[in-house]
């Protein structure tokens, strides 16, 4: 199948594939969209079954990434990177140094910074050998984690006010979906607004931390979608709400970090058809790029928290616009995001 014909293209600028024999780097870099500035994203190193698998994921995450930024009233475009590898067996210098030149192949039109399995020491490497990276340790502004968190905070207590009619989380019962860099953070924020904690977590330790802190009850990974809670917050992987795990939800409200949230983009519409609000996750997760953006010169830290909670300000607007028009909330946010960066301007071609 040729990449102009895959269903996750949508008129990318350029799509990379990378590789360095000597460190077994094997990577894609997509750039989606460039329109309100050079693109940013993430990159993330995980161990996929096909190289096919690798290329949707970039694909689905840099249009995010397009979209994210949009809403965020930042001047930057949509661009994501995949290494294929397990991050916790394959990680090298030599790998992220190799990465790195990818990068600074580019000329400026990607820069990068940590995702799932890449960390700041990663991007920190990768900086040795390009200046275009974003969230580096030392004088950078280190890991976005907890700026991403706020953000889903701040999301979080927006769809309660619009749901349930009160911004108070005291009591609400919240399932957490993943309790790494993110999740943990989030569960704090949670934890300290009264809310009560539902967690799971492929890795135990992350879930014995949030029991041991703040008081979260642990389930099994697959009753987490059985949960009697008020709000499902995902900050796993992506395609967590597709046609087997929507049924069985008994939360009023899907609001969580996790990137690419719904499997499909018709997933929107059976959220809101099962009464569901749903805070689409391009919009909600975006603290850590807000975060990342104010990298260089005088990091205000006030400023930044300020724009992040923004976020639940444009949540707002997009429920309200969905209600009004009788649309999906993810269909009201794209609408709003590509008015923003004018989707029907195409870019160059793509170069593979």
């Amino acid at each position: 199948m040729s990449i102009f014909d895959h269903p996750e293209f949508d008129n990318h600028e350029e799509v990379v594939f990378c590789h360095d024999r000597d460190s077994g780097l094997k990577a894609i870099i997509a750039i989606h969209n460039r329109n309100l500035g050079p693109a940013l994203g993430g990159c993330r190193m995980w161990p996929y079954a096909s190289d096919d698998e690798a290329l949707t994921d970039a694909l689905r995450l840099s249009r995010g990434m397009t979209y994210k930024s949009a809403l965020a009233d930042l001047a930057l475009g949509g661009g994501k990177s995949v290494i294929i590898g397990d991050s916790r067996t394959m990680k090298s210098d030599a790998l992220f140094r190799a990465m790195g030149r990818f990068v600074d192949s580019l000329g400026g039109r990607y820069t990068i910074a940590e995702d799932v399995g890449v960390g700041v020491d990663d991007i920190d490497i990768m900086g040795q050998e390009t200046a275009h990276v974003a969230g580096r340790g030392g004088d950078g502004v280190g890991d976005p984690s907890p700026a991403t968190a706020y953000g889903v905070y701040k999301g979080i207590q927006a769809a309660v006010a619009h749901k349930l009619g009160h911004a108070s989380l005291q009591d609400l019962r919240i399932s957490v979906q993943g309790v790494g860099a993110v999740g943990y953070h989030l569960c704090r924020y949670l934890h300290q607004a009264g809310g009560k904690l539902v967690v799971t977590d492929i890795d135990v330790e992350s879930v014995r931390r949030v029991v041991e802190e703040f008081g979260a009850e642990a389930v099994d990974l697959e009753d987490i979608y059985d949960a009697d809670v008020d709000i499902y917050a995902p900050c796993a992987l992506g395609a967590s709400v597709n046609d087997e795990t929507i049924p069985r939800l008994r939360a009023k409200i899907v609001a969580g970090s996790a990137n690419n949230q719904l499997a499909e983009a018709r997933h929107g519409s059976d959220l809101a058809e099962r009464g569901i609000l749903y805070a689409p996750d391009y919009v909600i997760n975006a603290g850590g790029v807000i975060h990342v953006s104010y990298e260089g010169g005088t990091f205000d830290a006030a400023r930044v928290r300020s724009h992040i909670g923004r976020i639940g300000k444009t949540l707002t607007e997009i429920f309200e616009r969905a209600a009004s028009k009788r649309i999906p909330t993810s269909d009201a946010a794209d609408r709003l995001a590509e008015e923003r960066f004018g989707a029907t301007k195409l870019g160059p071609s793509v170069a593979a």
